[in-house]
C-alpha cells in the first residue's frame, strides 16, 4: 500500500466521523425523544389495560349469559313437563323425513308428528306436465289429540323415532317395495323418555303398511303400555284432518264443482257436502269412511271399525295460486286403553276410476257422479257406457275413436226408438190438413173442448197416436244425462288428446281471448261452437218437420233457437268429450234422417190412415170422458 492510500482512507474515516457527530441530536433534542418515548410507553401501557378489563368484561357476559341460558332451558324444560308430561322429552328433535314408494305411490313420511307430509301419484301428472300431488307438507294437518295426566296431548307437537320392521330396510330414509310384496314401517313416540335413554316398552305407534301394486295404505295406531299415562277416563281419542287440496285441471271453475267433502255411513249410503258453496255438517252417527275428493283424485281416511262422529266442513280461500278448496274433518275415534289398544285404518290416495274404487266394496265409487239418483242413468253408465270403454282401451285406440264407436253404437241402440218417432210425425203431417179442418170449424175459444175432442176421435179413427213421437223422447233423456255426466268425471279421458283437442276432460281452446265474455268465457272451444252449429241446424230441419204436422205455440221456435245459444256459454268451459260426442250424435241423427226420408214413403202411409178411418173404432175411456164433458158443453158428436 503506497502513501497516497493510507491518506485516502483516513481522510473516508475522518469524513465518516464528522458526519456522524454532525448529525447526533443535542442534549435538548434528546431529552424531547426520551419524554416522547416515554408517553407512548404510557399509552402502550393504557390500552394493554383496557383490553384485559374488556377482556374480562366479557368472559364475566359469558358466565352471566350462560347461566341465564341454562336457567331458560330449566324454564323450558319444567314448561315441557308442565305441558307435555310423560311426552316432554318429545317435543325437542330434529324433522327428518322417511319415503315409502311403490309402482303407484310415493309418500313421504315426517319425523314431526309421524304423520304423512305429501303424496305423489307417479302415473298422472298436473295439467301443466307437473308431478301430481295429492297434498303437501305445508297445506296439510294430520293430528290425534288425546288426554294424559290431565294434559291435552296432540301428536303434531311431538318428534317420532322411526321403527324399522323389516331387516333389509332398516336404517334406510327411502323405502321401495314392487309387485305383490309389502313392507312394514312404522313411527313411535316414547314417554317417560330420558334425555339419553327410555323405555322401548311404552309407546305410541303409527305403522304404516304398503303393497306394491296398491293405492291403499294400511295404517295402525299402537297404544302400548300408555294405560297408566293416558287419562283413565278417557274414551275416545280425537282426529283433526285438514287439507288445502291442490287444483290439478285446466278449468279451475269445472274442478271446484266436482270437489267436495264425501262420506259414508256406517252399513249405510254415501254422501257429500254441496259442491257449488261452503258448507259445514256435524255427522252424529257411525261413520265408516271420509274422503277428501277432488275431479279425479281422492284422499280417503277409512276406519276399520266406523268413527263414532264428525263434523267435516268445506270452504274455499280466495286468491291462491294453485289453490282448490280446503277440506277439514274432527273425527272422534273410539278407545279403550284397559289393555294394549290398536285401532285400525287404511287410506286411499288414487284416482276416481271406477273399477278401481269398486274392488275395494265400501261404495267409493259413488263418489264419482254416475246418476246414482236416478237408477237409469247410473245403469245406462255402469253397465254400457263403462265396459264399452273398457272394452275398447284393450285395443290402445285414441279415445276420441272410442267415443266414435260408443256414439255408433248408441244410436244403433236407439235406432227403433229414432224410427218411430219419425214415422209418427210423418203421420202427423199426413192428417195436418184434417185438423186444420176441425180448427175451422172450431175458431171459437170457448170451443177449445170441442176441438180437442174431434181432434182426438180423428186420430183414433187414424190409427194415429199423438204421444208415440213424445215417448221415444223421453226415453232418450236418460242417455243423454247419464252421458253428461259421465264425460266431465270420466279419468279415462283426462290429458288424452284427439284432433285439435289436447285434454277431452276439460275445454278445448283454439283461441285465447284478451277479454272476457259475460257467461261465455275468455276462450273458443271449436268443439262446443261446432256442436252449438249442428244443434241448430238440427233444431231447423226438426221445426220444418213439425210445422207440417203440429202448431206450435207462439214464442216456442224462438225458444227453440235458444237453447243451442245458451248452450254455447254453458258447454264453453266444459268437457270437450262431452261437446265432441253430442256434435258425432247430431251428424249421425241427419244421416238418419236422410236415410228416413229415402224409404218411408208418406204416400203410403196416407192411404193407410185413409183405410183406418173407415174401421169401426173402440172409444176408449179417455176419449169417452172427453166425449162426456163436451156433451155438458152442448157438442154431441157424430160417430
Amino acid at each position: 500500500m503506497n502513501k497516497q492510500n493510507i491518506i485516502g482512507i483516513v481522510l473516508i474515516f475522518a469524513i465518516v466521523i464528522g458526519f456522524s457527530l454532525w448529525q447526533s441530536p443535542s442534549k435538548m433534542e434528546r431529552e424531547k425523544m426520551q419524554r416522547s418515548q416515554d408517553s407512548l410507553l404510557n399509552v402502550q401501557r393504557q390500552s394493554d389495560s383496557l383490553a384485559a378489563i374488556q377482556k374480562k368484561a366479557i368472559e364475566q357476559q359469558a358466565k352471566i349469559s350462560d347461566t341465564a341460558t341454562k336457567k331458560v332451558e330449566v324454564n323450558d324444560t319444567v314448561q315441557l313437563k308442565e305441558r307435555l308430561g310423560a311426552f316432554s322429552n318429545a317435543a325437542k328433535g330434529e324433522n327428518k323425513f322417511y319415503t315409502l314408494e311403490n309402482d303407484l305411490l310415493k309418500i313421504k313420511i315426517s319425523t314431526k308428528g309421524g304423520r304423512i307430509q305429501s303424496v305423489q301419484l307417479k302415473k298422472y301428472q298436473t295439467y301443466d306436465s307437473l308431478p301430481l300431488q295429492i297434498f303437501e307438507a305445508d297445506s296439510s294437518i294430520f293430528a290425534f289429540t288425546f288426554f294424559a295426566e290431565n294434559r291435552s296431548i296432540n301428536t303434531d307437537q311431538l318428534y317420532f323415532q322411526p321403527y324399522w320392521y323389516s331387516k333389509t330396510t332398516s336404517g334406510s330414509n327411502l323405502m321401495g317395495v314392487k309387485g305383490s310384496d309389502s313392507l312394514k314401517f312404522a313411527m313411535r313416540v316414547y314417554a317417560n323418555a330420558g334425555d339419553t335413554a327410555f323405555n322401548r316398552s311404552q309407546y305410541l305407534e303409527f305403522v304404516y303398511t304398503l303393497k306394491g301394486d296398491k293405492y291403499d295404505v294400511g295404517y295402525t295406531v299402537n297404544f302400548v303400555n300408555l294405560k297408566d299415562v293416558i287419562a283413565n277416563n278417557a274414551n275416545y281419542v280425537s282426529l283433526d284432518w285438514k287439507v288445502d287440496m291442490r287444483s290439478q285441471e285446466r278449468s279451475l271453475k269445472n274442478e271446484r264443482v266436482n270437489s267436495s267433502v264425501y262420506y259414508k255411513y256406517f252399513q249405510d249410503e254415501v254422501k257429500y257436502l254441496k259442491e257449488t258453496k261452503d258448507e259445514e255438517d256435524n255427522l252424529k252417527t257411525k261413520v265408516k269412511w271420509i274422503s277428501f275428493k277432488d275431479q279425479f283424485f281422492s284422499a280417503t281416511l277409512i276406519a276399520g271399525n266406523y268413527f263414532n262422529e264428525a263434523t267435516i266442513k268445506t270452504f274455499t280461500a280466495p286468491n291462491r295460486s294453485h289453490y282448490l278448496k280446503t277440506m277439514s274433518a274432527s273425527i272422534n275415534i273410539p278407545l279403550n286403553l284397559t289393555s294394549n289398544q290398536s285401532i285400525p285404518f287404511s287410506f286411499y290416495f288414487g284416482p276416481n276410476k271406477y273399477n278401481t274404487l269398486r274392488k275395494y266394496h265400501l261404495d267409493l265409487e259413488r263418489q264419482i257422479p254416475l246418476g246414482w239418483s236416478f237408477f237409469l242413468m247410473q245403469w245406462i253408465n255402469r253397465y254400457a257406457v263403462i265396459p264399452v270403454f273398457d272394452f275398447l282401451s284393450k285395443f290402445a285406440l285414441n279415445y276420441g275413436i272410442i267415443i266414435l264407436i260408443l256414439t255408433i253404437l248408441l244410436k244403433i241402440v236407439l235406432f227403433p226408438i229414432a224410427y218411430k218417432t219419425y214415422t209418427s210425425s210423418a203421420k202427423m203431417r199426413v192428417l195436418k190438413p184434417d185438423v186444420d179442418e176441425i180448427g175451422n170449424k172450431f175458431p171459437k175459444k170457448e170451443d177449445a173442448m170441442k176441438k180437442q175432442q174431434a181432434v182426438m176421435t180423428l186420430y183414433k179413427k187414424a190409427g194415429v197416436n199423438p204421444m208415440s213421437g213424445c215417448v221415444p223422447l223421453l226415453l232418450q233423456m236418460p242417455i243423454l244425462i247419464a252421458l253428461f255426466r259421465f264425460f266431465p268425471s270420466s279419468i279415462e279421458l283426462r290429458q288424452q288428446s284427439f284432433l285439435w283437442a289436447h285434454d277431452l276432460s276439460s275445454y278445448d281452446s283454439i283461441l285465447n281471448l284478451p277479454f272476457t265474455i259475460p257467461f261465455y268465457g275468455d276462450h273458443v272451444s271449436l268443439f262446443c261452437l261446432l256442436m252449438t252449429i249442428s244443434t241448430i241446424v238440427y233444431t231447423k230441419i226438426n221445426n220444418d218437420m213439425m210445422s207440417g204436422s203440429t202448431q206450435q205455440m207462439p214464442g216456442m221456435k224462438t225458444m227453440m233457437y235458444l237453447m243451442p245459444v245458451m248452450f254455447l256459454g254453458f258447454f264453453n268451459d266444459y268437457s270437450s268429450g262431452l261437446s265432441y260426442y253430442y256434435l258425432l250424435a247430431n251428424l249421425i241423427t241427419f244421416a238418419q234422417m236422410w236415410a228416413f226420408r229415402k224409404f218411408v214413403n208418406e204416400d203410403a202411409i196416407r192411404v193407410k190412415i185413409q183405410e183406418n178411418k173407415k174401421k169401426t173404432v173402440k172409444v176408449s175411456s179417455f176419449q169417452k170422458r172427453l166425449e162426456d164433458m163436451a156433451k155438458q158443453r152442448g157438442y154431441n158428436p157424430k160417430r
